[in-house]
């Protein structure tokens, strides 16, 4: 989920050649979802009627993959997209037409650190073996989590793995951290084997999750788009007053059971009216897109994601946001 270094790879091939994956139906809006927490939520606003209540004729689009629906933003073939930021800086830098219109959420604990039970401190993780998907979210996660914590990554042996084979190595003992996302982080401290150094909670704003379209459909599409940003507000205060309604609505898209679902939603921060338009605007704020980007740029410049950071007055539009929440 949230590859970088995919979502690189699959961007060069949709810019050369876009003919891949459509739609069977166009609706007045097709936005693309998989299974993150924070965009999984936009089945609420399906099935309690949002969308048709806020006048936006929306169809959406399931990717058991998520960097597929990256890639059908990229290529054009979806009117809007639930990403994440880090994932929409290259795209952006190369020169896509697409702006944020829409911040859903922010990973609060859904993304981690995990070591054994023998390391207490970062002090200990030093020389010792932690596997992550390089490149990744969780790699960003750990860059910053030592950089915190006055260590340097060279003081650790990364080994390249996916998510699910280090949390697996983590339980059985093969090495000492793993960078995960939830349902491994409860399945690790299920096990015993391991509980988290650091997490996404202890980072607010690092991983802003967001909706991107296409700046076409954004002017052929204005009311229904406006009317999609109402829509999400309403699932966001859906989910704060019922989350086991909420928890029950979602589960079964990702197969998993409600209570397993509730945990993972919960390490989610859902972005309503005021926190979006905190996050849209410069400042001193953590949530803020413009510290984010900035943030997060420095991190794919290193790893040769990027060639220059985008600036992010060129490619937030806070509009609909700001109309939405009156």
């Amino acid at each position: 989920m949230r590859r970088i270094k995919q979502a690189i790879l699959a961007l060069g091939v949709v810019l050369a050649a876009s003919t891949a994956w459509m739609p069977a139906a166009r609706a007045q809006i097709t936005l693309g979802i998989s299974d993150w927490p924070g965009w999984v939520a936009w089945y609420i606003a399906k099935e309690k009627g949002y969308f048709k209540k806020y006048g936006a004729d929306v169809k959406l689009v399931w990717f058991p993959s998520y960097i597929d629906s990256v890639s059908a933003l990229s290529a054009g073939q979806l009117d809007a997209n639930s990403q994440a930021l880090i994932d929409s800086l290259a795209p952006i830098e190369k020169g896509v037409p697409i702006k944020v219109v829409l911040v859903t959420d922010n990973s609060a604990g859904n993304d981690a650190l995990m070591v054994n039970n023998s390391i207490k401190s970062f002090a200990d993780l030093k020389g010792k073996t932690l596997g992550l998907e390089q490149y990744s979210i969780e790699n960003y996660l750990a860059d910053t989590a030592m950089a915190r914590n006055g260590i340097k990554p060279s003081d650790v042996k990364i080994v390249n793995m996916s998510t699910g084979d280090a949390a697996a190595a983590l339980i059985s003992g093969r090495i000492d951290a793993a960078g995960v996302w939830n349902p491994w982080i409860n399945r690790i401290q299920n096990s015993g084997k391991g509980h988290p150094l650091f997490t996404s909670k202890d980072a607010p704003g690092l991983i802003p999750d967001i909706v991107a379209a296409r700046e076409s459909s954004l002017k052929s599409k204005a009311k229904d788009f406006e009317g999609l940003v109402k829509a999400w507000y309403a699932v966001v205060r859906f989910v704060r007053e019922n989350p086991q309604a909420a928890a029950e609505i979602m589960a079964p898209h990702v197969g998993l059971d409600p209570k397993e679902y509730a945990q993972s939603l919960a390490g989610t921060r859902l972005f309503g009216e005021k926190l979006n338009l905190e996050a849209m605007q410069p400042g001193s704020s953590p949530v803020s897109l413009f510290n984010s980007t900035e943030n997060t740029g420095k991190f794919l410049i290193k790893a040769g994601a990027i060639d220059k950071i985008p600036n992010p007055n060129a490619f937030i539009d806070s509009s609909f946001a700001k109309q939405a929440a009156k």
